[in-house]
């Protein structure tokens, strides 16, 4: 389903679970409501090195940061659980550091190689795990997987529409300051009810029956 997950990177979390995020036309890169991931896991670091992966087309080594990691949960991925994170050694190159002391979980989403093995940029979703609110760490269990067939299109300015019934409108860009952790982001779930439309639902308990029944006029 489509819910965004916590700060900058957490808003595009569910979309590891399920649905798509459609852009704007022409539209820079940007945080963007949970997007398809490989893997979506709980986790937490307990080491780090640099690593040598490969060379580049000059022939100098490419170095990696690996983080070994303790794996809590797998929301979507492989059978393997991951045990080694890879980044690259820097945020001016992408990389993404993870606390180490092992006292800090977070939810990541990457990509996954099936082999215990999961690389993550830092514009991939890195939220800690308790900067999510309730009402998404339940909607990771229980929720997400709702709306796998919805689709969330940013609106960034006002007015806009759907052009489909199976979208919902994410309008934290155009109706609030702190957009990627807004109302939206934090607090709903787009869902798929009986007619084959989809909706914002808030709330922690399941969406009720009739809920999933309303047909829009």
């Amino acid at each position: 389903a489509s819910l965004g997950v916590g700060a900058a990177g957490s808003v595009r979390a569910a979309a590891a679970l399920r649905g798509r995020e459609r852009p704007e036309p022409g539209a820079a890169r940007s945080p963007q409501h949970p997007l398809p991931a490989f893997a979506l896991i709980r986790a937490k670091a307990v080491s780090a090195k640099e690593v040598d992966s490969g060379n580049d087309i000059y022939g100098n080594p490419i170095k990696r940061i690996q983080y070994e990691i303790k794996q809590i949960k797998m929301f979507k991925g492989p059978d393997k659980d991951i045990e080694f994170i890879y980044t690259a050694p820097s945020t001016a190159v992408c990389g993404r550091p993870l606390d180490t002391s092992g006292k800090k979980e977070y939810l990541i989403a990457g990509k996954s190689e099936g082999n215990g093995k999961m690389h993550i940029t830092l514009c991939d979703l890195v939220s800690t795990w308790d900067s999510l609110s309730p009402t998404q760490k339940k909607s990771l269990n229980q929720r997400y997987q709702m709306g796998c067939e919805c689709k969330i299109s940013r609106c960034l300015s006002i007015p806009c529409f759907v052009s489909s019934s199976d979208e919902c409108l994410w309008t934290d860009w155009a109706m609030e300051k702190n957009n990627v952790d807004g109302r939206q982001a934090k607090h709903y779930a787009c869902i798929k009810r009986s007619d084959g439309s989809c909706a914002w639902y808030r709330g922690m308990a399941p969406p009720k029956q009739e809920f999933l029944d309303i047909e829009d006029p």
